[in-house]
Protein backbone atom coordinates (compact mmCIF):
# COMPACT_ATOMS: atom_id res chain seq x y z
CA UNK A 1 0.00 0.00 0.00
CA UNK A 2 1.71 3.22 -0.84
CA UNK A 3 1.87 6.22 1.55
CA UNK A 4 1.04 9.24 0.04
CA UNK A 5 4.37 11.80 0.46
CA UNK A 6 3.54 15.84 0.34
CA UNK A 7 6.59 17.44 -0.62
CA UNK A 8 7.41 21.59 -1.32
CA UNK A 9 9.57 21.97 -4.76
CA UNK A 10 12.54 22.51 -2.57
CA UNK A 11 11.95 19.45 -0.85
CA UNK A 12 11.32 17.46 -3.83
CA UNK A 13 14.80 18.96 -4.94
CA UNK A 14 16.68 18.06 -1.58
CA UNK A 15 15.46 14.50 -1.66
CA UNK A 16 16.74 14.26 -5.12
CA UNK A 17 20.04 15.31 -5.01
CA UNK A 18 20.23 12.96 -1.99
CA UNK A 19 19.32 10.27 -3.99
CA UNK A 20 21.45 11.17 -7.10
CA UNK A 21 24.55 11.44 -4.42
CA UNK A 22 24.09 8.21 -2.60
CA UNK A 23 23.71 6.31 -5.87
CA UNK A 24 27.01 8.31 -7.52
CA UNK A 25 29.72 9.30 -4.96
CA UNK A 26 27.95 7.13 -1.63
CA UNK A 27 28.31 3.86 -3.42
CA UNK A 28 31.29 4.41 -5.56
CA UNK A 29 32.45 5.36 -2.41
CA UNK A 30 31.55 1.91 -0.72
CA UNK A 31 32.65 -0.08 -3.78
CA UNK A 32 35.85 1.21 -3.16
CA UNK A 33 36.42 0.57 0.41
CA UNK A 34 35.06 -3.24 -0.22
CA UNK A 35 37.20 -4.01 -3.01
CA UNK A 36 39.79 -2.94 -0.50
CA UNK A 37 38.95 -5.22 2.19
CA UNK A 38 38.43 -8.17 0.22
CA UNK A 39 42.11 -7.89 -1.13
CA UNK A 40 43.43 -8.03 2.58
CA UNK A 41 42.48 -11.70 2.82
CA UNK A 42 40.39 -13.42 5.25
CA UNK A 43 36.94 -11.86 5.44
CA UNK A 44 35.22 -13.88 8.40
CA UNK A 45 37.62 -11.86 10.24
CA UNK A 46 37.91 -8.19 8.51
CA UNK A 47 36.08 -5.66 10.30
CA UNK A 48 36.69 -2.86 7.66
CA UNK A 49 34.69 -5.56 5.10
CA UNK A 50 31.97 -6.45 7.61
CA UNK A 51 31.63 -2.66 8.25
CA UNK A 52 31.66 -1.78 4.69
CA UNK A 53 28.63 -4.53 4.48
CA UNK A 54 26.96 -2.87 7.08
CA UNK A 55 27.16 0.41 5.32
CA UNK A 56 25.98 -0.96 2.35
CA UNK A 57 23.00 -2.15 3.46
CA UNK A 58 22.38 1.00 5.16
CA UNK A 59 22.78 2.89 1.68
CA UNK A 60 20.89 0.92 -0.12
CA UNK A 61 17.79 1.35 2.39
CA UNK A 62 18.33 4.79 2.08
CA UNK A 63 18.16 4.76 -1.63
CA UNK A 64 15.19 2.52 -1.66
CA UNK A 65 13.30 5.03 0.72
CA UNK A 66 13.76 7.75 -0.87
CA UNK A 67 13.02 6.10 -3.81
CA UNK A 68 9.47 5.20 -3.12
CA UNK A 69 8.95 8.33 -1.25
CA UNK A 70 9.98 10.47 -4.76
CA UNK A 71 7.74 7.91 -6.42
CA UNK A 72 4.88 8.63 -4.56
CA UNK A 73 5.40 12.42 -3.71
CA UNK A 74 2.54 15.19 -4.60
CA UNK A 75 4.19 17.95 -4.98
CA UNK A 76 2.63 21.14 -3.11
CA UNK A 77 2.08 24.08 -5.46
CA UNK A 78 2.92 26.83 -2.25
CA UNK A 79 2.32 29.53 -5.24
CA UNK A 80 -2.03 30.06 -4.87
CA UNK A 81 -3.51 32.42 -2.73
CA UNK A 82 -5.37 30.41 -0.03
CA UNK A 83 -7.97 31.75 2.27
CA UNK A 84 -7.84 28.62 4.36
CA UNK A 85 -5.14 26.78 5.66
CA UNK A 86 -3.86 23.56 3.77
CA UNK A 87 -0.55 22.19 2.78
CA UNK A 88 1.66 24.39 1.99
CA UNK A 89 0.62 27.61 3.79
CA UNK A 90 2.37 29.66 6.02
CA UNK A 91 0.12 30.18 9.36
CA UNK A 92 1.07 32.55 12.11
CA UNK A 93 -1.37 31.79 15.19
CA UNK A 94 -1.34 33.13 18.36
CA UNK A 95 -2.04 31.17 21.99
CA UNK A 96 -3.67 33.44 24.17
CA UNK A 97 -0.89 36.02 25.66
CA UNK A 98 1.85 34.18 23.93
CA UNK A 99 3.74 36.06 21.08
CA UNK A 100 2.39 35.29 17.41
CA UNK A 101 4.05 31.98 15.93
CA UNK A 102 4.28 31.66 12.30
CA UNK A 103 4.71 27.72 10.90
CA UNK A 104 5.25 26.58 7.34
CA UNK A 105 2.23 23.22 7.22
CA UNK A 106 4.26 20.36 4.88
CA UNK A 107 3.89 16.67 4.54
CA UNK A 108 5.68 14.60 7.55
CA UNK A 109 8.62 13.92 5.24
CA UNK A 110 9.86 17.23 5.74
CA UNK A 111 8.67 18.06 9.07
CA UNK A 112 10.78 20.07 11.40
CA UNK A 113 9.50 21.71 13.99
CA UNK A 114 12.65 23.42 15.18
CA UNK A 115 12.30 25.72 12.02
CA UNK A 116 8.87 26.26 11.75
CA UNK A 117 8.08 23.31 9.84
CA UNK A 118 5.52 21.29 10.66
CA UNK A 119 3.24 18.31 9.45
CA UNK A 120 -0.14 18.64 8.49
CA UNK A 121 -0.41 15.62 10.25
CA UNK A 122 0.89 17.20 13.46
CA UNK A 123 -2.02 17.76 16.62
CA UNK A 124 -1.43 21.16 15.58
CA UNK A 125 -1.26 20.66 11.94
CA UNK A 126 -4.27 18.47 11.64
CA UNK A 127 -6.19 21.40 14.28
CA UNK A 128 -4.83 23.86 11.74
CA UNK A 129 -6.19 22.06 8.19
CA UNK A 130 -8.85 24.38 6.48
CA UNK A 131 -9.66 27.08 8.91
CA UNK A 132 -10.03 30.55 8.11
CA UNK A 133 -8.21 33.71 9.36
CA UNK A 134 -9.87 34.33 12.72
CA UNK A 135 -10.79 31.21 13.31
CA UNK A 136 -9.70 29.51 16.87
CA UNK A 137 -8.44 25.98 16.33
CA UNK A 138 -8.16 24.05 19.01
CA UNK A 139 -5.18 21.04 19.07
CA UNK A 140 -4.50 18.08 21.71
CA UNK A 141 -0.86 18.06 22.40
CA UNK A 142 1.07 15.87 25.13
CA UNK A 143 1.43 19.19 27.00
CA UNK A 144 -2.28 19.23 27.36
CA UNK A 145 -4.88 20.91 24.92
CA UNK A 146 -4.38 24.54 23.39
CA UNK A 147 -6.23 26.44 21.77
CA UNK A 148 -4.88 29.38 18.93
CA UNK A 149 -6.14 32.02 17.16
CA UNK A 150 -4.88 32.30 13.27
CA UNK A 151 -3.59 35.44 12.27
CA UNK A 152 -2.95 34.79 8.68
CA UNK A 153 -2.40 32.59 6.03
CA UNK A 154 0.42 33.02 3.31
Amino acid sequence: MSHTNYLTPEGEAKLTAELQELKGAKREELSQRLRSAIQMGDLSENADYHKAKEDQGFLEGRIQELESILRSAVIIDSSQVRDVVSIGSRVTIQEADFDPETYHLVGATEADPRNGRISHESPIGRALMDKKVGQIAEAETPGGKIKFKIISIE
